[in-house]
């Protein structure tokens, strides 16, 4: 546990992803291979079993401590994050153990079924043999909340490094559904488990957004364009018989699509495509907002059925005859994938279209029409590019067109968690309909470091009112929100909801008598529709 909350320290106090990997090698160098199975899994996701609610770890840290609840809470208003809190405030440890992260996760594994007083003979007695920061990560393998910043591909890059292996192959290795309790270190990153079960997907291949004028790219005609859809990026594959949908997120969705359930009887074995899970009427894409009454849906009615029917928009080919084609040249998985697409002869299952153009300039011009077709943009693909892990710089863009935007006022302020655990960083945005303010939006990223300090000392000095850790604020910090879309949304006092709104800037140009209206954003809304 030692090693790990060292791992931990270093990975938050760098900025740096060559200093996060070296970090990450020494560490795949130096651990057990049991820790080692668990890192990796808590990086990518996989939590441990949870035996003991949150709310005994409070009451238990409040009685250890000796302090009142009130005194707590406003610990943990001030902290933004209970397991931190919990570890500052218990006093310091009177023994020290030697457990490694594997063994501590399996002696809470061993508390499953076990009364609170045993679970809380357990807790207390590991709070005091560890150091504060081990405590804390010890907090976090309880609460299940393990958020760690480190992207999957550092941690693959710093996989690779140490073990030689190519890095598409750890990748496919540590992706999917594997179990961190049987799996072995040296098994995992081998993929000794990869393609033993039908239902194995690949990793994504991914794109850069365009950062440079089209025209830099070279002649147009050695690229593929496709719209770029707005929905849930997805893999149908089809192996022995069985159909299963994966989503990006690594989870397996197969159920809640049931109208693509007909693909196990018309895909050929050995199948896997690539493509957007969406909201499709008459082979026509519905709004983002359409698709969303469908998903994480257990029980789907008909009129769910009804109102936002399913389909799916293929893009590439990955697998064919069971053979991974993935190395094989876009322009021929794509010959491949429209002979396989067009014998399906379905409504709701249809081959991406290619937006066919001689210039960059008309390209320019078609790519204007994409928010008519409830696109985001225009994809760009390298007509002799391979189907890679993750992205690759170079062979896929993606040009969306611009955001919307709006300027509202910031009105509640939350601290963040992690190393912006001292700091406001979330913010709530409000717009004016008539005399009062309606909030619309809440974002947390856009703003440089130093700006967060600016608007830090504004929320400590404007406080009006205190909500647990959030606080109101004067009106008067006026930003530009950017955002990918907007729908109508009975959840919200406004009646609306942003798609991803994310702050694109600060305007220090402007007061809050000068931010948009609520009527703005109705017309925004009708227009869309």
């Amino acid at each position: 546990m030692k090693r790990f909350a060292q791992l931990i320290q270093q990975l938050e106090l760098s900025n740096k992803t060559n200093d996060k990997i070296s970090a990450l090698v020494d560490y795949f160098n130096e651990a057990d291979d049991k820790d080692k199975i668990w890192v990796i899994a808590l990086f990518t996701g996989k939590k441990p079993k949870r035996p003991i609610k949150s709310s005994l770890l409070k009451y238990w840290a409040i009685d250890i401590a000796d302090i009142p609840e009130w005194l707590f809470t406003e610990s943990y208003s001030n902290v933004g994050d209970l397991s931190e809190t919990i570890a500052l405030l218990l006093p310091p440890a009177e023994h020290q153990s030697d457990l490694h992260l594997y063994e501590w996760i399996e002696n809470l594994q061993n508390l499953e079924g076990k009364d609170d007083e045993t679970k809380k003979d357990f807790i207390l007695t590991a709070w005091n043999s560890l150091e504060t920061n081990e405590r804390f990560i010890f907090n976090k393998l309880i609460s299940g909340n393990f958020r760690i910043g480190i992207s999957s591909k550092n941690l693959v890059n710093a996989l690779a490094k140490q073990s030689g292996l190519e890095s598409v192959q750890i990748t496919h290795s540590i992706m999917g559904k594997w179990d961190p309790y049987v799996m072995t270190f040296s098994d995992l990153i081998n993929g000794e488990h990869v393609n033993t079960d039908n239902s194995w997907p690949y990793p994504f291949c991914l794109a850069y957004a365009l950062d440079t004028e089209p025209e830099n790219l070279g002649e147009i005609s050695n690229w593929q364009a496709e719209w770029k859809w707005d929905g849930i990026r997805g893999q149908i594959v089809k192996r022995n018989g069985e159909l299963f949908i994966w989503s990006r997120g690594e989870e397996l969705v197969t159920e809640q699509f049931p109208e693509l359930h007909f693909l196990v009887d018309v895909l050929p074995d050995g199948v896997v495509i690539d493509g957007e899970i969406l909201a499709v009427k008459d082979k026509a894409v519905l709004s983002f907002s359409t698709l969303q009454q469908r998903l994480n849906r257990k029980n789907i009615t008909k009129k769910e059925l009804e109102s936002a029917p399913i389909g799916f928009f293929v893009y590439d080919l990955l697998e064919f005859e069971g053979i991974d084609f993935r190395e094989h040249p876009l322009s021929e998985r794509r010959k491949i994938l429209e002979n396989i697409i067009g014998k399906l002869d379905a409504d709701n299952v249809l081959l991406s279209e290619v937006v066919e153009c001689d210039s960059w300039e008309q390209l320019a011009t078609e790519r204007q029409k994409s928010r008519e077709l409830n696109s985001e943009g225009i994809m760009l693909k390298k007509r002799d590019s391979h189907y890679h892990a993750g992205r690759k710089r170079g062979d896929w863009w993606k040009w969306k067109v611009n955001p919307y935007t709006v300027d509202a006022v910031m009105i509640y302020a939350q601290k963040g968690s992690g190393r912006r655990a001292n700091f406001f960083t979330d913010y709530t945005f409000a717009v004016r309909d008539g005399e009062n303010l309606v909030t619309i939006a809440k974002a947390y990223s856009g703003l440089t470091d130093k700006e967060i300090k600016e608007v830090n000392s504004f929320v400590n000095k404007n406080a009006i009112e205190k909500f647990g850790p959030v606080r109101t604020v004067k009106p008067e910090l006026v930003f530009e929100i950017a955002f990918e879309g907007i729908a109508e949304s009975k959840r919200h006092k406004a009646g609306l909801a942003l798609r991803f709104p994310r702050i694109l800037r600060w305007r220090k140009d402007k007061n809050a008598s000068e931010i948009n209206t609520l009527q703005d954003l109705q017309q925004l809304l009708q227009s869309t529709l």
